[in-house]
């Protein structure tokens, strides 16, 4: 590829004047209009952002990604619906894509549905097995059944995929604790904080009780 298709940004404000010749003189690509919006993106301009996910999806209504990424603007500002329908919106157009799936089951556990979390969520580890986000939830949406070994499987699977990905720790922990093993919860909590992860003083206060 010659360096006048591939041309090198400095910054990404470089980046967005080149998207914008380039909307000048097609302004009906789609997928030019998407890579805008995942500038502006990167750099917090929102409502810029949206317009251009929007435009992106008026030109191209087959771009599953610019439809996932109206979903997460909607879920920035806690409009859980709002990211329901565009998630949904983006798996008619591609019905094997993994991440609206996981976003769809992630939002469904928010509102409290688990029996339409999980289905969903097994979709997203299904079309990728390495979805640690999608197994971390589906981990959680598992908990919050009572099913404590289908949680087990999936958080000790997200782990060891992700071994810094706090969250799970944190959910692992919190099963482990359930089950009466709290060595094991202890351990994990641990593993949490080397992440980075905040995990609650409540929690905390409850593992070091049973540590005494």
């Amino acid at each position: 590829m010659s360096e006048q298709q591939n041309p090198q940004f400095n910054n990404v404000d470089e980046y967005i004047a080149f998207l914008k010749d380039k909307l000048a003189q097609s302004p009906e690509c789609g997928n030019t209009h998407y890579n805008l919006g995942v500038a502006y993106l990167s750099k917090r301009e929102y409502l810029e952002a949206e317009r251009c996910f929007r435009e992106a999806v008026t030109n191209s209504p087959r771009l599953a990604e610019a439809y996932v990424q109206l979903g997460g603007l909607c879920l920035e500002r806690g409009d859980l619906e709002g990211c329901l329908n565009y998630n949904r919106q983006a798996t008619l157009q591609r019905p094997f894509f993994a991440v609206p799936w996981g976003n769809i089951g992630f939002v469904l556990l928010q509102l409290g549905d688990s029996d339409k979390a999980i289905p969903a969520l097994q979709k997203a580890v299904k079309y990728d097995p390495n979805f640690v986000q999608a197994l971390a939830t589906l981990g959680s949406a598992h908990f919050s059944r009572g099913e404590n070994e289908d949680a087990l499987e999936c958080l000790r699977k997200a782990v060891e995929l992700q071994p810094m990905f706090g969250p799970a720790w944190n959910n692992l922990a919190l099963v482990q604790a359930a089950q009466g093993q709290w060595a094991e919860a202890a351990e994990s909590v641990k593993k949490a904080q080397d992440s980075g992860y905040e995990v609650p003083q409540q929690f905390l206060d409850e593992l070091a009780g049973h540590s005494k």
